[in-house]
């Protein structure tokens, strides 16, 4: 069981310092702007929470770009993220079968990529709107490990629409710089 709260707690604190001249910037996820990527945190939160918490309905996150942003995302968004780490604090959102997106997926498995999933698109969010994102140990270690084995060579079909093709990173770069270009993502980019 991991502790989802560090990064939903950060993520949330980045997106509080977003304004409005921001909503409409790039992000280093090329198909998002800074508003379609709050959308989407916001979605996932909800797909996420409910598969912690084993129930069904929730629509895939990319649901949520569609629609555009809720006009009360600063006060939603956190709220979701919040609910997100509360549900995924439960042993019995690690155990057993669940779906998030439209896909079945063991506990353990969908746990980590919902905080894979945070971490990401709260790291976009800051390099986007020119802001820090500090990751802790644990958590960087798990995004590691989740980015490196899903850059695989056997895992190569399986990414697609996951990450962006890897980025090439030093072997002597910090561990999350690392993680990031596994993601698909350069640890420099720049809007």
């Amino acid at each position: 069981m991991l502790d989802l709260r560090p990064a939903a707690q950060q993520t949330a604190s980045v997106a509080a310092a977003v304004t409005d001249a921001h909503l409409d910037a790039p992000t280093p996820c090329t198909e998002y702007s800074v508003s379609d990527l709050l959308a989407h945190l916001s979605g996932l939160s909800v797909a996420f929470r409910d598969a912690a918490r084993k129930v069904g309905g929730s629509e895939t996150p990319e649901a949520s770009v569609s629609g555009g942003l809720d006009p009360q995302w600063r006060t939603s968004l956190p709220q979701r993220l919040d609910d997100l780490a509360e549900a995924w604090g439960t042993p019995e959102a690690w155990s057993g079968m669940t779906k998030a997106g439209g896909i079945d997926l063991p506990g353990e498995v969908a746990g980590v990529v919902a905080l894979d999933e945070i971490v990401l698109h709260g790291w976009d969010l800051a390099r986007a709107t020119g802001q820090s994102y500090s990751c802790d140990p644990v958590t960087t270690r798990v995004i590691f490990d989740f980015t490196q084995q899903s850059a695989a060579p056997a895992e190569a079909d399986s990414r697609d629409g996951i990450f962006g093709p890897p980025v090439d990173v030093p072997a002597d770069a910090p561990l999350f710089d690392r993680a990031l270009g596994y993601a698909g993502r350069d640890p420099n980019w720049t809007g």
